[in-house]
């Protein structure tokens, strides 16, 4: 089998010293110097070295709520990293759930609720129709009435991570809560075309467990109110187009990386459309790139990364009982994923493609990179890509950076300073693709 991958790998390279695969053309060498390479690569040059970042800047307080996207959040509190939501009640074979609404595929009624417009989620059938669960409401607007959702989400199991000797992978992952049949948090009411991400993120009538187990809650779910309705969710700094900016999540189609992301199992939602392919008008998902093994250390940048956020972080999982891993991670403890859109963005066909679906890319920087300390935070999406195409990171193993077929759900929430307004560089070029 090796002998066959390297003879296969050789008939790639013979073809001009090109790879095709992934997404995007990667070189065959360790290094793309050749000029006419790196001009059919669509390379800039200014990204022959991995570009370093000011160091990050820790947060507290009330975030202003001109910095929102989802106009419908209540508020967010940036000490400990907690959103407090809108939430609303349904039922699942009679059983009690509780849900928030974040985003939703219609102009008109993000507008209206207060929430991310994200055009592409109506695409999320297109060859998965178990990917949009049909929910039942008098209402077509889901929470202005019960809802009857089709599936609901076991949250009894307890979250387990145990680090491996670097932290990542690690040795035991188990995910704290898992989708039933038939369950996706994208839903539509009754026949309606119009999908809204709609997760669930608590079941029954409570007590509601909100300590370290979370055995009837999302794992997120710092505080419930069914009276006020309204729940306290803990979110996620990230950044995108060179900005930071806060999202929150709620499930991953991997049960790793739901357990990283501290959220539902929902496998069903990696048949979503398409992975590798996060531009495409017809797709679903957008792209998003978490580093493996980016710098150690209590704030990022500089530090980033999967074996950052497990190591550099109290162990245990999250809940108001654990105030020092809620800040630790509010000062720049989370892995700083790093998203390829945003709705904020200045041209208005980019601000199109953002959809709370991220095709998870995982990337790893090559060892010589590390043992430089070049392996620096990156805030930018297509900057990765530029020194993924240069073969500076890959996928885990060495493989040419491009997703690992996971999806994430993770709906955007705000920004502390200054918006996301444009990308911070071009794409590298894939013949194949005529939007590039």
């Amino acid at each position: 089998m090796h002998s066959m991958k390297t003879l296969r790998r050789a008939a790639m390279c013979s073809l001009g010293g090109l790879a095709l695969t992934s997404g995007f053309v990667t070189a065959c060498s360790n290094d793309v110097t050749n000029p006419n390479q790196s001009e059919l690569l669509g390379l800039d040059p200014k990204f022959d070295r991995p570009p370093q970042f000011p160091a990050g800047v820790p947060l507290s307080g009330q975030l202003d709520r001109s910095k929102l996207t989802m106009r419908s959040a209540i508020s967010v509190d940036q000490t400990l990293n907690v959103a407090r939501l809108p939430l609303f009640r349904g039922t699942v074979n009679g059983e009690r759930v509780w849900f928030v609404v974040t985003d939703v595929s219609d102009s008109t009624m993000a507008e209206a609720r207060g929430l991310n417009f994200a055009p592409r989620l109506a695409n999320a059938q297109n060859g998965c129709p178990a990917c949009v669960q049909t929910v039942q409401s008098s209402d077509p607007l889901p929470g202005r009435a019960p809802v009857t959702f089709a599936g609901g989400v076991d949250f009894s199991p307890m979250r387990v991570l145990l680090p491996g000797p670097m932290g990542f992978p690690p040795t035991m992952a188990q995910p704290g809560s898992v989708a039933r049949a038939g369950y996706s948090d994208l839903i539509r009411v009754g026949t309606s075309p119009v999908v809204w991400n709609a997760p669930i993120v608590a079941s029954g009538n409570g007590p509601f467990d909100v300590s370290e187990a979370h055995t009837n809650t999302l794992d997120r779910v710092m505080a419930i109110d069914t009276i006020a309705m309204t729940v306290d969710l803990q979110f996620v700094r990230a950044f995108a187009h060179g900005k930071d900016i806060f999202y929150l999540t709620f499930s991953s189609s991997g049960a790793l990386s739901a357990v990283l992301e501290r959220g539902t199992f929902v496998p069903v939602l990696g048949t979503l459309p398409f992975a590798n392919d996060d531009r495409n008008p017809m797709g679903a998902r957008s792209g998003i790139i978490t580093i493996t093994n980016g710098p150690r250390g209590m704030v990022s940048p500089p530090a980033q990364g999967l074996m950052h956020v497990i190591l550099d972080n109290p162990p245990g999982n999250l809940s108001l009982q654990r105030p020092d891993l809620l800040r630790s991670l509010a000062v720049g403890g989370d892995a700083h994923n790093v998203l390829a859109s945003f709705t904020t963005l200045r041209d208005p066909a980019e601000r199109r493609l953002y959809t709370p679906m991220w095709d998870l890319h995982i990337a790893e920087w090559r060892a010589d990179f590390v043992n430089r300390n070049e392996n620096h935070a990156q805030t930018d999406f297509n900057t990765i890509l530029q020194l993924g195409a240069r073969r500076f990171l890959t996928n885990p193993g060495g493989a040419p950076l491009g997703s690992a077929n996971f999806v994430v759900n993770c709906p955007i929430l705000g920004f502390p300073f200054d918006p996301p307004i444009e990308n911070q560089a071009r794409r590298p070029r894939d013949p194949r693709d005529s939007r590039m």
